[in-house]
């Protein structure tokens, strides 16, 4: 069965964006940006790709759910279907329709939805983000890869928003780089 994984960058306050939906605060390196390129390079929008060379097939990802503030940063700048190599789900209540045959957009319960993509053939769900979405399927996340930043944000967008429901998950491994950035896999418990 297909896996519903949390692939996100958080700073040491747990922010993934800033207040405005900046994410451009987290310290890159060349030695990270090849990993991510080598080992998940379906995480990179298409729009980027030609200008960095990658040309790589999705590795683990063949879908991704993204609630709107993960998706509008591309809407800002004319892109309206962000992974165009994967399957494309937005999440939002607010956005009155989708004109890209190429994005689905959900506006009713991500649950249902998640459960009938885990049971379809293919490779791993990508959780894009954001931190409601991420709080609304908590119950539905089999893993998180955690891009943990050595940097302090003060305020922004929660990696997960909603009640209080503390749900235990198992540190597997992790693998440290040159801008002080750690990545961390856990499965549910």
């Amino acid at each position: 069965m297909r896996k519903l994984v949390y692939y996100v960058g958080v700073s040491i306050d747990g922010y993934i964006a800033g207040p405005g939906g900046e994410f451009d605060f987290y310290p890159q390196s060349d030695e990270m940006g090849a990993w991510i390129y080598s080992e998940y390079p379906e995480t990179v929008p298409t729009h980027i790709r030609p200008h960095i060379g990658l040309d790589a097939p999705n590795r683990r990802f063949d879908t991704v759910l993204m609630g709107r503030g993960t998706y509008q940063p591309a809407l800002d700048i004319g892109v309206t279907s962000p992974y165009a190599h994967l399957r494309q789900y937005v999440v939002s209540a607010t956005i009155p329709r989708i004109d890209d045959p190429g994005v689905e957009l959900v506006s009713g319960d991500p649950i249902d939805l998640v459960r009938r993509l885990k049971k379809e053939e293919g490779g791993d769900i990508w959780l894009c983000g954001g931190g409601k979405l991420a709080g609304a399927l908590l119950a539905e996340i089999d893993e998180l890869i955690v891009k943990s930043y050595p940097v302090v944000a003060g305020a922004g967008v929660s990696a997960f928003t909603g009640d209080f429901r503390p749900t235990l998950f198992t540190p597997l491994r992790s693998r440290s780089f040159d801008n002080g950035a750690t990545v961390t896999w856990y499965a549910r418990a």
